[in-house]
């Protein structure tokens, strides 16, 4: 485990650091002056989803990302090849990009890694992440080494083709692929180490793989990576795993988990999460957690949460994802202190058993 900072043009992110996903431009249910109250460094948007709607030229026509979403922070922006994985059932993935099928209207476009690049500037991120393709999980191993052999081609493209935004300077992250073949995950980190990249990340894990698998590539990979460089573990955030990554050194993470759940009712406290629509709420005038210092935790009770969740009103998506955001900064914060003060060990034995511990739901 380490601690770190990440200079960007727009202010210095401390790490280990958790990255709510505003992917639309938002932070679902919140407003940009809410999360910085809440002490985000950083917000990850997507490319993907800015392309389709409402147009990286018309972001870039309106001053870029930062001043259409009015967040003076830095943003990180995915460069779409996880959303063109997941989103699109009709895709052609070929040498030169991705043809695929918007996910709004059926209509057809085609991603390079070009234009991946074009997009991501024209946004103004201020770390950008190149296009890769995303190896599914189960995969052989000859899909996996076809799909690693295809984002080192891309990731030199974009290294290639950044080179021409310079006016917008932004830093480049490359992404390691293989699947959950050692041998191939080497590789692929090798070859993205000698082209330099501003920073790495371990992509294509978290998609269906058994949680030991999954932990065995993150373990192998992680040491393969710069000391020097900022290492990004994409798309993980349940906290377990978040304490695996971190003790392996990685520095960046990104989820949807605490909105996600927020907005279907389930709330991380300190004695492990709950489900705010359960019958033994319905009366219950304390407050959420009683250990949290959020807006939620200290104005309402258990028993209005519920009922805000139970009558689909819309506070009840604010006030829950205002409280579950909360909750993943401020663990980070504590778990940042804890490895400043030598104490990582004791912090992850002590929140093992509480992350562990879920309510069933009714």
């Amino acid at each position: 485990m380490r601690l770190g900072q990440i200079h960007t043009r727009r202010g210095i992110i401390n790490t280990p650091a958790f990255m709510p996903v505003g992917t639309s431009a938002t932070v679902k249910a919140m407003n940009q002056d809410e999360m910085k109250d809440l002490g985000a460094e950083v917000l990850l948007s997507n490319t993907y989803h800015l392309y389709l709607r409402p147009g990286h030229e018309i972001i870039k026509q309106l001053g870029g990302l930062h001043k259409f979403m009015s967040w003076k922070g830095p943003i990180l922006t995915d460069s779409g090849g996880f959303q063109v994985f997941s989103l699109s059932p009709l895709r052609k993935i070929r040498d030169d990009g991705v043809e695929f099928r918007s996910h709004l209207d059926g209509s057809t476009h085609f991603l390079t890694p070009e234009l991946a690049m074009e997009i991501q500037a024209a946004l103004g991120s201020d770390i950008a992440m190149a296009f890769d393709e995303c190896t599914p999980y189960p995969a052989t191993r000859e899909y996996a080494l076809n799909s690693l052999q295809l984002t080192t081609k891309w990731a030199k493209r974009c290294k290639e083709a950044v080179g021409a935004y310079r006016d917008t300077p932004l830093q480049l992250f490359g992404i390691v692929q293989g699947g959950v073949y050692a041998d191939l995950r080497k590789q692929s980190a090798e070859e993205l180490i000698e082209m330099d990249f501003d920073g790495y990340a371990i992509g294509g894990l978290s998609v269906g793989e058994p949680k030991g698998l999954m932990y065995e590539m993150i373990n192998f990979t992680t040491p393969l990576l710069p000391q020097d460089k900022p290492r990004y573990l994409m798309g993980i955030g349940d906290l377990l795993d978040v304490l695996e990554a971190v003790a392996a050194g990685i520095d960046m993470f990104d989820c949807v988990m605490p909105t996600r759940n927020a907005r279907n009712g389930t709330l991380f406290t300190s004695n492990g999460r709950i489900s705010i629509k359960r019958e033994e709420f319905k009366r219950d005038s304390g407050p959420l957690d009683p250990n949290c210092e959020c807006y939620t935790c200290k104005n309402y009770s258990r028993a209005y949460l519920r009922h805000l969740f139970m009558n689909r009103e819309i506070l009840s998506m604010r006030l829950n994802t205002l409280h579950n955001l909360h909750f993943y900064l401020d663990f980070f914060r504590k778990m940042r202190d804890a490895i400043g003060n030598g104490e990582f060990v004791r912090f992850r034995k002590e929140w093992t058993p509480i992350l562990q511990n879920n309510f069933h739901e009714d």
